[in-house]
């Protein structure tokens, strides 16, 4: 393609729209949740209802509480169907690079020095500044849901807006879905994240979420 016909808002617009995201009438789900990591193991309930607020029971630790409710709400607010001109209508989107990794794209307008990269009619690749920090994201692997696509394999790591310099390990995220329901509901069944530590040692924190019914 000769890069002075790429229209990129149309680019990216189509790939947005190829995100797998649940029905606006969803109104939730519940089950068993296990967190573990260093040997050790947390299992309690939980619930995430239609204003997609994580509830956990049956686990005093208040950080794996706020772990495993952060990775409830984290996939949560990505499944939320919302309408291209809604969130960019106030955005440009012009060419930085084409390589074999895609389209890479910058963000002019009311998200201005945002980032992405397209292929395949899949974001492959976002630089988002969010609540101050930016959020860097690279997508290894996408699943198929014959309704639209989910990141199965990627990294994300934060950076610092001023020194663009790394704040944080990256973590390396891998994903499971299981289908449930007679509506085509694609949940996540597991979430392994690896990292390095301060010790320069890797470990793996692994959230799976099983026994998952719909809530009426």
């Amino acid at each position: 393609m000769n890069l002075t016909e790429i229209n990129c808002k149309e680019i990216f617009q189509k790939a947005y729209e190829k995100r797998y995201t649940w029905n606006p009438d969803f109104s939730g789900y519940k089950g068993k949740c296990i967190f573990s990591a260093n040997n050790d193991s947390y299992e309690g309930k939980f619930s995430l209802g239609k204003d997609f607020k994580p509830e956990i029971e049956n686990i005093e630790d208040q950080e794996i509480v706020k772990s495993i409710s952060s990775q409830l709400f984290e996939v949560s607010i990505h499944r939320v169907k919302r309408e291209f001109a809604e969130i960019h209508s106030k955005n440009n989107f012009k060419l930085i690079n084409e390589s074999e990794s895609g389209i890479e794209m910058i963000v002019s307008g009311k998200n201005e020095g945002d980032k992405y990269r397209v292929k395949n009619n899949c974001i492959n690749m976002v630089y988002r500044k969010i609540h101050g920090i930016i959020i860097e994201i690279f997508v290894q692997e996408f699943f198929d849901t014959g309704n639209g696509f989910l990141s199965k394999k990627y990294s994300s790591q934060q950076i610092d807006p001023i020194t663009f310099k790394t704040k944080t390990s990256k973590l390396e995220y891998e994903d499971r879905f299981i289908n449930i329901g007679s509506q085509d509901i694609w949940i996540l069944n597991s979430r392994f994240i690896k990292y390095i530590n301060k010790n320069q040692e890797e470990e793996t924190q692994k959230f799976i979420f099983k026994d998952i019914s719909l809530i009426e």
